[in-house]
């Protein structure tokens, strides 16, 4: 069966280059884990966008409530990750960047999803202002890519110190390319689990 497109009219040409109203939701190929593309006002002042939209989120399915705003400072070549807090102070993170650039990533770590293991990674900057959610059950780390680099989430959980986890940023099993050897870590960091030994709680 051959299918023929049909030929647009005027009117649907336009609404088919129209921008989204408020923000872009795009599904990635692991289940929950979703791109948001704000719809961003520019002129000779500046830009407006909105970085959050309670009302947009819950049409698109995204009924999650946010707890907690955190931010970070890091200079280029510094990598934090990749964490994840256990139920039942798991995490759901909506993350961006103000200012630099970050390579962003998240490790499914759902012991019952078929992409458990499976690493998803998305380059996040100051000039694409690309939001990216990483839901509960994945482990969540960055690398910076410029210094001053500033970088913000809303939580769905607050932080719960006992809860936290960590697993090994470049374990073999994972096999994330950072395009980095030697990144600046933290000790615990460098600490992280090796996946092949980590129990998902998940």
């Amino acid at each position: 069966m051959v299918i023929i497109p049909t030929r647009k009219t005027s009117i649907e040409k336009k609404k088919s280059k129209r921008k989204p109203d408020k923000m872009e939701i795009i599904q990635t190929g692991i289940k929950d884990l979703i791109i948001i593309k704000p719809r961003v006002f520019e002129d000779e002042r500046g830009y407006f966008f909105e970085s959050y939209n309670k009302n947009v989120f819950h049409q698109n399915g995204l009924t999650m409530e946010f707890v907690q705003d955190n931010q970070s400072l890091s200079q280029k070549g510094v990598l934090r990750g990749l964490h994840f807090q256990d139920p039942p102070h798991a995490q759901g993170k909506l993350v961006r960047v103000i200012n630099g650039a970050v390579l962003d990533v998240a490790v499914d770590i759902r012991k019952d999803s078929p992409t458990f293991g499976k690493s998803y990674t998305i380059e996040l900057t100051e000039k694409n202002k690309t939001m990216f959610y990483v839901p509960p059950g994945f482990a969540h780390g960055f690398l910076t890519l410029e210094n001053n680099t500033v970088f913000s989430y809303k939580c769905t959980q607050v932080y719960h110190k006992a809860a936290e986890g960590c697993i090994l940023w470049n374990d073999k099993d994972l096999n994330i390319d950072w395009g980095i050897k030697d990144p600046v870590m933290s000790e615990k960091d460098l600490q992280g689990e090796k996946f092949s030994s980590f129990k998902s709680k998940f």
